[in-house]
């Protein structure tokens, strides 16, 4: 491990002499013009708004998003709401004697496996293998969600939108809960697993498997490499230069600015981040797995006890801001775009935090330890509801109860709607701006480690399973790192968050078309839950 990881770091150091001398001379925003000029056509298409007045607009990626996850809802008749408490039984491990039965006619000898669409070697391990626990891929694929969209999406919403795009935020995310549940699923059951265990799933997998059962294997494999070549990009920005850029900055910012003795060193940030980095992705999903299972529960909590303890201090405003956010939700008073334009910015900030839809988690799900598909999609619901009802809801009640919800923060950038968020929480804890900067670094680490290791699944689909494929993948990853701490790339993160939400357009199809397999798991993993408690 040792070796590997000095190999890696020998490989990405260079790149961080190349960075500092590319920001000194002003080179990474001229190449980020230049970027931004070839690439502008495909950004401006993915994040085109739909004109419906003078002053409201909305992304049409949004109507795929919210359309599709109502249509989950009532398909699987409320399984976001009907499914929660079984969930929770799932991740506390109440149901893993289930996982001991055989629940496949696999006839090894013969070669004789069941024909619904698997690979007849996923079959025949399935029942007993896989990398990580319930929870485990539970937080892993939470890790990647939970992060600065909570923090800095918020204080953008509620600039925009006032008070109540949190109403709508809160619907978005119960609604994006049936969408997790229908695509995690769909990945634990569509996944790969090689010999040695390791587990290759996602969209990639259940787009060419599951399409080609239905006798649409062609559209399949032209929808899986899409989502693949998208996947891979968004890793880079989005997941990886975006994520240590805006931890770096408020680092800067909280050591003091301009007399930091960070001040410009970006490149060295970048470094100790690429190096942390590294010593986890070397060990895949079981070793991101073992960080995350630990970080993100720790990060959540103490980010909701800081918010609730701003309540608490706060209590007799709380009535007020609820009052807030239910009549701002549907009469909003001197806000940008009316009414409809408080909805889109709630539904837009909330697909924006939990990526329902998008695909993503369940490449991190597929990687569970289980035989029932159906059981970690009703797990993978559960990230919604943490991610978007509890902590987005949390961020934006402290906002709102400390006044921070003027029309003057309308044009927040990321960077300056975390410090909005900070100053909202240091009007009431003066030293939590500190925790929240460790809370910022912690987020963007695991958001990281979380993202390299959906960028490797696509990457693994387009270029092989090769250990070189699998190094040549991570020392590209660890170089982003270093450029996305060091140089101003706007553009080219911008570029990448379009090819994030570009992921749901292939993904999107392959729900809808797949939605009947999901229902068969569903009810075989319900008979197998009853049929246990009778038994009881």
């Amino acid at each position: 491990m040792n070796k590997k990881l000095l190999s890696l770091l020998v490989l990405v150091l260079p790149f961080a002499t190349f960075a500092q001398e590319v920001v000194k001379k002003g080179l990474d925003e001229k190449i980020d013009q230049a970027f931004g000029n070839a690439t502008g056509w495909f950004v401006d298409f993915i994040f085109y708004q739909i004109p419906f007045s003078e002053n409201i607009k909305i992304y049409w990626v949004l109507f795929p998003l919210i359309l599709g996850a109502t249509y989950f809802t009532f398909y699987f008749n409320f399984i976001n709401f009907k499914g929660f408490f079984t969930s929770i039984k799932i991740v506390s491990g109440k149901y893993d004697d289930l996982e001991g039965r055989k629940d496949h006619n696999v006839e090894v000898a013969g070669a004789v496996f069941t024909d619904d669409g698997d690979n007849p070697d996923t079959i025949r391990v399935e029942g007993h293998t896989g990398e990580v626990s319930h929870f485990q891929a539970l937080t892993a694929a939470l890790s990647a969600t939970v992060g600065l969209g909570n923090i800095a999406g918020v204080a953008i919403a509620v600039s925009i939108g006032g008070a109540g795009a949190t109403f709508w935020m809160i619907v978005a995310g119960f609604l994006g809960m049936a969408s997790k549940f229908v695509e995690c699923t769909l990945g634990v059951k569509y996944r790969d697993i090689e010999s040695d265990g390791t587990v290759f799933g996602g969209p990639m997998y259940y787009l060419t498997k599951g399409l080609k059962a239905k006798g649409l294997g062609k559209l399949g494999k032209v929808l899986a490499g899409v989502f693949a070549v998208f996947v891979i990009g968004g890793s880079f920005g989005g997941g990886n230069m975006f994520q240590v850029n805006q931890a770096f900055q408020l680092v800067e910012h909280i050591t003091g600015g301009e007399s930091s003795i960070l001040y410009g060193k970006g490149w060295l940030f970048g470094i100790i981040m690429a190096v942390l980095v590294g010593i986890v992705i070397i060990g895949g999903i079981k070793k991101i797995a073992k960080v995350t299972d630990k970080i993100v529960p720790f990060m959540v909590v103490i980010y909701v006890a800081a918010a609730l303890f701003v309540l608490i201090s706060k209590y007799d405003m709380i009535g007020d801001a609820f009052l807030q956010i239910f009549y701002g939700a549907f009469s909003p008073e001197g806000v940008v775009g009316g009414a409809v334009g408080v909805l889109v910015q709630g539904f837009r900030r909330a697909a924006f935090s939990n990526e329902a839809g998008v695909g993503s988690a369940s490449i991190a799900h597929s990687a569970v330890k289980t035989k029932y598909p159906a059981s970690e999609g009703m797990v993978a619901l559960l990230e919604p509801f943490i991610d978007t009802v509890v902590v987005c809801t949390m961020t934006a009640l402290v906002l709102v109860i400390t006044g921070n919800v003027a029309a003057e923060n309308a044009s927040l950038n990321d960077a300056q709607a975390i410090l909005l968020t900070s100053g909202a929480f240091a009007s009431v804890i003066s030293w939590f701006p500190y925790v929240l900067t460790i809370a910022v670094v912690l987020f963007a680490f695991s958001t990281m480690i979380s993202w390299s290791y959906y960028g490797f699944q696509g990457w693994a689909y387009l270029f092989g399973r090769t250990k070189k494929m699998e190094y040549a993948y991570k020392i590209l990853f660890l170089v982003f790192v270093v450029i996305g701490s060091a140089a101003s790339l706007g553009s080219v993160i911008g570029f990448s968050d379009a090819m994030i939400f570009a992921m749901m357009v292939p993904n999107m199809i392959g729900l809808v078309l797949l939605a009947p397999k999901v229902k068969e798991e569903l009810n075989k993993y319900m008979a197998a839950i009853k049929s246990r408690n009778t038994q009881g």
